[in-house]
């Protein structure tokens, strides 16, 4: 031991003492040794100055080694502490370490040798000893902070939990809402397309070119704010899990022409080709026709919308696992990669503010996604900016009807259903196109 040792001696005999002095000494230990005679004088000067390590005979006049031990301990004062016994009493040995004692060593076995290896294990077993004490006091402040953490986190998650109960509630209030204001807008509006119906029929008096003129505005004002109130009913019936398909037999074909005959109309006043292809050996189909034909005319709309000039195109195809595919292609102003997404959720526009170019409620693609979803099908969206866009439906030919009907999941999208890329939507290739990353690739 290079550094210079503390060392206190506590014993009535003075022989011993003397001994313990000699045999430090021949042992080359380099120390300051200090020696007092009874337990009182060794509480006094240990609660005052820190030593390396206490030889400490077992008895004294005023009191035993085992009392100055418990009172040492009581008092917080840590100290490597060596009991110095008379006799080989391996039962008192056990009671001395059990009370707090480092080590223990006969009196009679007092020797340089032993005396330096009793002091050189009892400062490491001190030391060690101090060291696991740290530890532990240190494993004791982490659990405290992790059990403050988790107090916190538990804090915060039952804050998210009512916040997410109030959000969940507001949704449900909002689609009651939705639900019982556009109810009570559709009675009024039908009403009032239903007089302007009549007073457009000669029968009912014949109108100048300027009163058609205006009941007709009224009439197509009215078909137009109908549409957009039975939107709103839609995605609140949906959103609710309220809107059930009414599957039957029906002839899609039929089902496109009567799409495309109520929007040729829009599409002429743009000057714009309504073209219709299609490759069906048989045209039958199990589904919801009204559900269907909904899909198209919102398709449809969207198309003419933005499309100023060229053409709108349906092309209706056969699949392969007994499936139909029902494209719509325009050349209309395209759409960016990034908005490619956004466009399928509800309420969302890809201009949002309230002077953009074209009008809507953002609700028609959500409403188509959920609807596909619901029959099982997948949409599958090619667009490029300036070229045009193309969205294509592909259906089973027969829907399964377990599993629509309430338990189908609300508006939210399922980006495992909607499949989008960024090429050019009138290329008709038959090679694999390369899809955004986290969609599928699929064939035209």
């Amino acid at each position: 031991m290079e550094d210079t040792l503390k060392i206190l001696v506590v014993d009535d005999d003075e022989v011993d003492r003397m001994a313990v002095r000699c045999a430090l000494t021949k042992a080359g230990i380099q120390m300051e040794l200090s020696e007092v005679a009874d337990g009182n004088d060794a509480l006094s000067i240990l609660s005052t100055t820190a030593y390396d390590c206490v030889f400490l005979g077992y008895r004294l006049l005023d009191q035993d080694g085992l009392t100055l031990i418990k009172q040492l301990r009581s008092s917080e004062i840590k100290v490597p502490l060596v009991i110095l016994t008379g006799q080989e009493d391996k039962q008192t040995a056990v009671q001395l370490l059990k009370t707090g004692a480092t080590d223990y060593l006969s009196k009679s076995r007092i020797s340089p040798e032993n005396l330096a290896q009793v002091l050189r294990s009892a400062i490491r077993v001190y030391r060690a000893e101090i060291q696991v004490a740290l530890a532990k006091d240190q494993l004791r402040e982490s659990h405290e902070q992790l059990l403050r953490k988790n107090q916190e986190l538990e804090r915060q998650q039952q804050q998210l939990q009512m916040q997410n109960f109030k959000l969940s509630e507001a949704s449900v209030l909002k689609s009651h809402f939705l639900a019982t204001m556009s109810h009570e807008l559709r009675t009024p509006m039908n009403a009032i397309i239903g007089f302007s119906q009549i007073l457009l029929r000669p029968k009912f008096g014949q109108l100048t070119h300027q009163q058609a003129d205006m009941v007709e505005r009224i009439l197509n004002n009215g078909k137009h704010l109908l549409m957009l109130v039975n939107e709103v009913l839609d995605f609140s019936k949906l959103e609710a899990g309220r809107l059930d398909l009414k599957a039957e037999i029906f002839d899609v074909l039929k089902v496109i022409n009567l799409a495309v005959g109520e929007m040729r109309s829009l599409a002429d006043a743009k000057n714009l080709s309504l073209l219709v292809r299609t490759d069906l050996q048989n045209s039958l189909v199990f589904n919801d026709p009204v559900r269907v034909k909904q899909i198209l005319i919102n398709l449809l709309s969207n198309a003419i919308k933005f499309t100023e000039s060229g053409e709108v195109c349906v092309e209706v195809k056969e699949l392969p696992a007994n499936r139909v595919t029902i494209i719509v292609r325009d050349t209309g102003i395209g759409i960016a990669p990034r908005d490619f997404q956004r466009i399928f959720e509800a309420f969302r526009q890809v201009d949002q503010t309230l002077t953009r170019k074209y009008p809507g409620t953002g609700l028609g693609l959500a409403i188509i996604d959920s609807l596909v979803r619901m029959m099982g099908g997948k949409i599958f969206l090619e667009s490029k900016l300036g070229v045009g866009s193309m969205f294509k439906i592909e259906l089973p030919r027969q829907i399964k009807l377990p599993s629509v009907g309430g338990d189908t999941p609300p508006l939210p999208i399922d980006s495992n259903q909607v499949f989008s890329s960024a090429k050019n939507p009138h290329h008709s290739s038959s090679q694999v196109r390369q899809a955004p990353i986290g969609y599928p690739k699929f064939k035209l």
